[in-house]
Parts: C-alpha cells; structure tokens; sequence
C-alpha cells in the first residue's frame, strides 16, 4: 500500500468541518513533506509523529513521505492531526490494515513517547462525527467531553500502541460510557429569602426571568444588586440537551474547557469592569469567543456598567439584537452564538456611598449627567427594564417578621408563565420582532393613547416603543391575563428610569 487516507477533523470556531489525511509514500530520498494550508504546531508534527512511530518500535519508512491535509484552502491548527498522521503512515507502510479505518475519525496530539494527549474542542468534532455516524478515536482525556453528545460511538486510547493493537483487532478497545450529567442542586444556589425588602427589584427580576429581557439596576453600593443579580440563574428553568450543547462547544474552543458533570447549567458569566471589547466579545488572530458568546443561553452579569470603557460596551447592540456575534479578521472570519440574557448594575453618580437617589447626594447635575452619558442612548435603549434600587431603611434590614419568598417559590411562576409564551408563540416575549410584538401585544385604543403619551414625554423610540409593549405582555402573563391591561402598560412604564432621567435633565 503507497496511499492511505484518514479521517479527522478541524476546527473552525464552533465548527467542525472534515480533514482527509492523505499519505503518499514514493521511492527517492527520504523527505517528510507537509501540504494543506498547515500552522506551525502542524508542521512540527513531523518530528511528534517519527519520535512516536520510533519509539513505540514500528518502523518509520525511509522514502518520500508526502502528507495532504485536505480541502488545502482550510487553515489547519494544532495537535490535533498527528494521531491521524502518524496511521496514515503506518497503514501506507503497511503496518497497520487501511479497512480497519474506515468508519473511524481519529483526534488526538502524539507525545514523543507515543502517548496520546488531549486536545482543544472535542466536542464541535463529536457532534459532527455524530451527525456523520462515524465513530470517534481519540485520547482517554478527551472522553468525558465528546460522550456528551448524545449517539455518538467514543473510543478513548492512552497510546499509539493501544490504537494500532485496536485496528490489528489484537486487543480491542472498548467504547467510552457516558457519564451521568448534574445540574445545581437548588438548595446550594443563592437564595431569594436573603433579599430583604426591594419589592419593586424582585417584581423586576421575576419578569426578566419570565419574560427573558434585559435588566438595569440603578442604585448605591450596598442596596442588594449584585446579590439580586446573582439570583437570577436559580429563577431560570433547565437548559434542553440542544442548548446544553451550544454552550458546552463554546467553553470547549475557549480556554476555559468545560465540566462534563455540570455541562447543562445555565452560565454566569461576571466580567471585570477593566475588561476589554475583544475580551468581551472575542477576537484574536484566530478568533475566540468573548465573555457574551460564553454567557451564551445563561446570564452576563455587568457590575458598575457606567466605569466599563464605552466603546467596549458599544459593540455589545449587534450581538443584543441578533444573538450572534461575527469576528472578522485579515486571514480568518467566525461567527459565535451569543443569545444572553444581559442583567447591569451602576451607581446613580460618581460621588456614589452617600448617594441615596434623594437630597444626600452631593453631585451637581452635570456629574449626574456625564456619569450616565459613559453609557450610549442606543444601548440603553436595548435594555428592556430600568429600575431604582434605592437604600433600604435599618428596621427593613432587622425586621424579624417571616421571611420573603424564596427561588423555588418563585421560579414555579417563571416556569408557568414561561409555558404560556411558549404555548401562544413559541418564544419568549423578549424574542418577539417588532411586527409580532404588535401583533400579539396589542393595546385599547386608551391604553394606546396612554402609551403614545408617554413616548412624547419621555421621548422614546420605536425600540423602546415595542419594549415596553413586550414587558406588558409578559406582565400579564405572569398575572394570567389574556390582555394587557391599564396597570400592566403602567408597571412597563414605571421599569423605565432611564427615560424618565434623561427627560428631566433635557
């Protein structure tokens, strides 16, 4: 045999599209020559792939070895090739049957000992081995991960050893079992009964969770946003196995990896404030997903939004209104998911401890101003609820009546009002274009005049025009109303502090 062609994979952002492996062994001097658009890792695998063939005692064929990674025109990166490699050569030599390669795909980067390691993104290349019903060869630690994928067929090795005795049928091998997936136990999640007192935040963050919008809380240090926020997750019902995925392939191509026994919970995802546009919403010379992509189907949390850099913050209202994010570079272009749910906290001015939205604050109304102005009008107008969160009274905080309600209380009508959007539309409120919004938000005529009246006022847009109309219905969902009555287009309103500043202060 002077040909042999092997299966892998390559990556290319949360994609895994098929490499062939194609060895050809030709008389002359002995050369190792390497084609197909390969980076420096991959061409280094020559050296990775002789010392691993040599020491693991096959013999390394001293001809004109040529290696094509094919299609020529994708950009090959990593580790990831040399196991694939290095049994090409092995079946082109004959050392090793080409028929019991077929129906396998192999990943996995050689040691110079022949031993098998890990690679990054494994589990973009098991959901595509599993939507091409091939079998997936790859190392030991690399099983936990790609079982994930639900029909997918993982054989894990240790050595180059172990592979060629599987393919010899010598000592078969046998397939990786799936390892059973948690979620958080709710007892160990953050608790609502902590929140004392904030009766409007907690109404604001039930509807944010029911209705999927984005929320605002303006309010001095120490009023319970940060703990508000960090609720939120335990409001939220289970990913589905689709979602889970999503996700779990985007912290997989990260550097952050992912636990195989916790892939299906909802993320959280808390930035710094000094982080910058590319950390938040990816990017580098081969694209990597950002702070909002790995929030992706969860919760990006931004705490003191106002000392965020502007232009970071920015970039954040195409991915707000698409849900996806695209990264376009000189060599490489990538597109991520990014459908987050984005949950802000800042100070209502600079001066901020002894602010308490009424007469103590010390700032003049032009550091108000420019301290609201680090954040751009048409972001905020993405943002579906405003709200105060002023601080509270000492006998609120040491008031030892029963305590409020807790997560599971209120999650049960997240979950039920949820069921109704889903049941009428097949998305979340949040989720509706603007047509379907006037469609199944719709208003009596006062109601409508009552709107219009409000937008004059405080001088909304058409995006915040189909906002507001969005919060009602889910106001009136979570109340079981058919229709969005008076109360819930004031309530809607009433989530706009925003607007209403920025009317005053014009």
């Amino acid at each position: 045999m002077q040909l042999a062609v092997i299966r892998s994979r390559a990556q290319l952002g949360i994609q895994a599209p098929p490499v062939h492996i194609e060895v050809h062994l030709a008389n002359g001097l002995p050369s190792f020559a390497m084609v197909g658009l390969p980076e420096v890792a991959v061409k280094e695998s020559r050296d990775r792939v002789r010392a691993a063939i040599q020491t693991s005692g096959f013999e390394f064929p001293a001809r004109r070895i040529t290696v094509n990674l094919a299609p020529a025109d994708l950009p090959k990166e990593g580790g990831r090739f040399d196991l694939g490699i290095a049994l090409g050569i092995l079946a082109a030599s004959g050392q090793v049957p080409l028929k019991a390669c077929n129906g396998l795909e192999f990943l996995g980067e050689l040691g110079l000992t022949g031993e098998l390691r890990p690679v990054r993104g494994v589990l973009p290349a098991a959901m595509a081995a599993a939507r091409a019903q091939r079998t997936l060869m790859l190392s030991r630690g690399d099983a936990d991960e790609a079982v994930l994928v639900d029909g997918v067929v993982v054989i894990p090795a240790d050595h180059l050893l172990e592979v060629c005795a599987h393919l010899r049928d010598e000592a078969p091998l046998s397939p990786h079992a799936r390892i059973p997936s948690t979620t958080d136990d709710p007892s160990t999640q953050p608790d609502l009964t902590d929140v004392r007192g904030q009766p409007q935040a907690r109404r604001a963050l039930e509807a944010a969770a029911a209705g999927g919008h984005h929320l605002l809380m303006i309010g001095p240090p120490g009023t319970g946003k940060t703990m508000l926020a960090s609720r939120l997750p335990g409001l939220l019902p289970p990913m589905s196995e689709t979602e889970a995925l999503e996700t779990a392939a985007l912290h997989a191509i990260s550097h952050h990896g992912i636990d195989p026994a916790r892939w299906r919970t909802r993320p959280f995802r808390t930035p710094h404030h000094t982080c910058s546009g590319i950390a938040l919403v990816g990017g580098g010379s081969r694209p990597k997903p950002g702070e909002i992509s790995l929030a992706h189907n969860g919760i990006l949390f931004l705490d003191e939004l106002a000392e965020f850099d502007r232009k970071a913050l920015d970039v954040l209202r195409e991915p707000l209104e698409t849900g996806r994010i695209s990264i376009s570079r000189a060599a490489r272009q990538a597109e991520f998911p990014a459908r987050f749910q984005l949950v802000a906290a800042m100070n209502p001015c600079p001066q901020g401890y002894d602010c308490d939205l009424g007469p103590h604050c010390r700032c003049t109304p032009e550091q108000r101003r420019r301290h609201r102005g680090r954040i751009s009008a048409p972001l905020l107008d993405r943002i579906d609820l405003s709200i105060e969160v002023p601080r509270l009274p000492r006998d609120v905080l040491m008031d030892p009546g029963p305590p409020p309600e807790s997560t599971e209380q209120v999650r049960s009508r997240v979950a039920a009002c949820r069921d109704r959007q889903l049941a009428r539309q097949g998305k979340l409120n949040a989720a509706l274009s603007g047509r379907e919004a006037e469609g199944i938000c719709t208003l009596a005529p006062a109601h409508q005049q009552l709107l219009e009246t409000a937008m004059d006022r405080f001088r909304l847009s058409a995006r915040a025009y189909h906002r507001i109309l969005r919060v009602a219905r889910t106001l009136a969902d979570m109340d079981g109303a058919p229709r969005i009555e008076a109360h819930h287009l004031m309530e809607a309103l009433s989530y706009r502090a925003m607007d209403r500043w920025r009317a005053s202060e014009a």
